[in-house]
């Protein structure tokens, strides 16, 4: 990026904001159209068809010819299909038009996206609808408007209409906790900051490895000589071609109006990180998309790959995504903010035991909400919190907490000066706390860090349970509040009440060991260790209870989305199956009876030369047949357990199969192809190595 380039004029470029609404629109319509985005009031009848014209007309100055309106469906990713603005005259030219009717509704097909039941093939019909409160912006020549998509008869099909759902409940009993305190605010929302991980691989090297293309996941890979085991990568210095990519990247983000703030070097070698600043969650799950898809295209531009998948090498740590959660009102109040004395401090400490009371209840709906096939790989890996769902509060809110329980006075914490023992250096107040990156849900001064979720997975699923468990315990502290003669006393007693009903799931420790694991099921916390264990309880009694209690879903709905998380469960790992034996088939078995006749042709040269020692030759064609023998053998019994699949008689029977037998067999494979690769020549062997993929970049 040239020094000149102003990135403040560049940031936001290609976004109808408010900054380009408040020039483009007349006053009272802007007046109209922000009291919508700021207040959730419905839209204005007018105001759609002055919008629409004042779009266009900036969309087109930018040099876009078509529009599209763009929604997120169940698949996890977005969809787009684009329409021109041109329109027909009778003289043969056209006309530049866009009408308030076409920004408002699109008509998608509604067959071919998932549905789980809810639609039926030849039931097509299915609308999009303009989302008002996040902006439309300009990628390449098409003008995109952020949509919820929806069937014919009005079933949810996308994840965007949940999650505003779930922002309007939370902002509805949150205001009714903060009347109670004596605040008439307009508007509660929660804010996201959720940090991107990835890793970065030569182009080249990608292309040869057809497991990368086909399930962004190396199914096959013996263990380099070097992995991440000497942690100079972590916050290393960055590499001239990978920080070239991370300024390109910044660039189309900064012109998208995302924040990305921070970049850096991750643990294991090729790895990396981005992180933007905080928004409302609904603008963060549209900007997450988008830094997904701009990852992977600037990373086309540099001749190189950028892998989403959660755990694309093995032995080396997976990538995650930290959804960074807090709650702020209209005025520019972060509720989840202690202050200087948290233990005076009821207002925070409602919210405070709100969410943690939240986590207690509903901690099977939050690991449900992490559940894929691809984060089995990295949840109680030692890379990544455990499938146990905890809270980390940390020493001083652990220490008021316990205060509220016991009725004892806690001791006010002081500021304590960090001195370095140099006397140059300066002095620096230390946080209250340490940062604790083995808990799934750790307090991190005035955010919860919810750091289950898969690098690829769309943050909307977890936000949605997120705000909706909030929400359902305000709900609850709102009803006994509102009802009481002493304000102040009721407030105290609910305070304790939730404290000691709730501390089980609070754990300060280290969540990586085996300890961990034994405490926590004294404690009688659930450990769904695998995602068919947890979707089995997506429709539990007690989790269709809370979203339709709060209008996020009908049982119909949740039945859908839970046959849709199996079935994805299903897909991923047969298709990862059938990419093995592919692989297996059609290049390591040709390589190695390849390199085997290379050995055996050796020894029966050196057998024929009369006195020379053949030993070692003798020795790696037992081996490479002993190992052959036992790959070949591996490959049978994937391919005849993968065909038993077909007898599975429900979503979640197939689903425990995939996860009990298939995965199994496909690890055997894997271990008895990654031992030949050990003992293979490395011109032999077909495909690209760790070695070769993880330390070029």
């Amino acid at each position: 990026m040239p020094i000149s380039e102003n990135v403040s004029e560049l940031f936001g470029s290609r976004v109808f904001n408010s900054g380009v609404m408040r020039k483009r629109l007349p006053k009272h319509i802007y007046a109209s159209l922000l009291k919508t985005m700021k207040e959730d009031l419905p839209l204005e009848e007018n105001v759609a068809e002055v919008v629409a014209n004042a779009m266009k007309d900036w969309a087109l100055e930018l040099g876009a010819t078509h529009y599209t309106h763009w929604f997120q469906p169940m698949t996890g990713i977005t969809a787009e299909k684009h329409d021109a603005f041109i329109n027909p005259t009778e003289d043969g030219k056209v006309i530049m038009e866009f009408s308030g009717k076409e920004l408002i509704k699109g008509e998608p097909d509604a067959s071919s996206f998932p549905s789980g039941g809810l639609r039926a093939t030849f039931e097509a019909r299915g609308y999009t609808a303009w989302d008002p409160t996040s902006y439309a912006f300009i990628k390449g020549t098409t003008l995109y408007i952020p949509t919820i998509f929806c069937s014919y008869s009005g079933e949810v099909l996308d994840k965007k209409t949940p999650l505003l759902r779930s922002m309007e409940t939370l902002n509805d009993n949150a205001k009714r906790i903060l009347k109670l305190f004596g605040k008439d605010v307009k508007k509660v929302t929660t804010t996201i900051g959720a940090e991107q991980e990835y890793f970065l691989v030569e182009r080249d090297m990608f292309k040869k490895r057809k497991d990368l293309i086909l399930t962004g996941r190396t199914l096959f890979g013996a263990k380099p000589p070097k992995g991440q085991e000497m942690e100079t990568h972590y916050f290393g210095r960055i590499r001239g071609r990978v920080a070239n990519y991370m300024a390109d990247l910044d660039r189309e983000l900064w012109s998208l109006g995302i924040a990305s703030k921070t970049r850096h070097n991750e643990v294991a070698p090729a790895q990396h990180e981005m992180a933007p600043i905080f928004t409302n969650t609904n603008v963060a799950t549209d900007n997450n998309q988008l830094i997904m898809e701009f990852m992977q295209r600037v990373a086309y531009r540099h001749d190189l790959a950028c892998l989403l998948h959660e755990k694309p090498f093995d032995g080396v740590n997976g990538s995650g995504k930290h959804n960074n959660f807090s709650m702020s009102t209209d005025t520019g109040e972060n509720l989840l903010t202690p202050g200087d004395n948290p233990a005076d401090n009821k207002q925070f400490l409602v919210f405070l035991c709100a969410t943690i009371e939240a986590v207690y209840r509903y901690s099977e709906m939050l690991r449900i909400s992490v559940a894929t096939a691809g984060n089995d790989h990295r949840l109680g890996a030692n890379e990544a919190p455990p499938a146990i769902v905890s809270v980390f509060l940390g020493e001083q809110l652990t220490a008021v907490l316990k205060s509220i329980e016991t009725g004892e006075p806690v001791t006010e914490a002081k500021d304590l000066v960090m001195q370095l023992g140099v006397k140059s250096l300066p002095n620096f107040i230390k946080d209250t706390t340490d940062r604790n990156r083995t808990s799934p849900f750790a307090f991190t001064g005035n955010k919860f860090e919810f750091r289950m979720l898969g690098s690829n997975q769309s943050i909307a699923g977890p936000n949605i349970t997120l705000n909706t468990i909030v929400a359902d315990v305000l709900a609850d502290y709102a009803d006994v509040l509102e009802k009481a003669d002493d304000f102040e006393a009721a407030l105290e007693a609910l305070l304790q009440k939730s404290v000691k009903d709730n501390k089980k799931i609070v754990f300060n420790g280290n969540n990586y060991s085996e300890e961990w694991v034994e405490e926590a099921a004294r404690r009688g916390l659930p450990n769904l260790k695998t995602t068919p264990e947890a979707l089995a309880e997506f429709t539990s009694e007690k989790n269709v209870a809370l979203f339709g209690r709060h209008n996020i879903f009908t049982p119909a709905e949740m039945d859908s989305r839970q046959s849709i998380l199996l079935e994805e469960y299903i897909k991923t790992i047969n298709i990862e199956a059938l990419t093995m034996l592919s692989l297996a088939k059609r290049e390591i078995t040709p390589a190695i009876v390849t390199y085997s006749k290379e050995v055996v042709d050796t020894l029966s040269v050196k057998k024929a030369l009369g006195s020379i020692d053949v030993t070692a030759e003798t020795l790696l064609a037992e081996r490479l047949s002993t190992l052959f023998g036992t790959f070949i053998k591996a490959t049978d019994t994937l391919e005849s357990t993968l065909a038993a699949a077909e007898e599975c008689e429900s979503e979640q029977a197939e689903a425990n199969y995939f996860c009990e037998k298939v995965i199994p067999a496909m690890a055997a494979l894997r271990f008895a192809a990654d031992s030949l690769e050990e003992i293979t020549a490395e011109k032999y062997w077909p495909f690209p190595t760790y070695e070769d993929i993880l330390f070029y970049v």
